[in-house]
């Protein structure tokens, strides 16, 4: 999926949490999965946990970013915006 200019990032990657990856690539398994074997779980839940809070910031920060998006899209359209004022009876 491509970049989407108001978040600064990919639909998936916001869902996700990483890209989507291309299915000659899923061969090779993720660190994540290859960790859970040797890892306890109380580390492994730990760790996913901080995952998962790297996943809100990055919410958060495309939040952020689609807001600026948003006030520039305005400030554009406003520039060309002429004030106008109506009296009663104008018509």
């Amino acid at each position: 999926t491509s970049i989407h200019t108001p978040t600064g990032s990919t639909p998936f990657s916001l869902i996700y949490g990483s890209e989507a990856v291309l299915r000659l690539e899923v061969q090779i398994p993720s660190l994540r999965v290859s960790l859970k074997e040797f890892v306890s779980d109380e580390d492994y839940h730990q760790n996913h946990i901080a995952q998962l809070e790297l996943l809100d910031e990055r919410h958060l920060n495309a939040l952020e970013h689609h807001q600026v998006y948003l006030e520039h899209v305005k400030h554009a359209y406003n520039k060309h915006l002429q004030q106008r004022d109506f009296k009663v009876g104008d018509l």
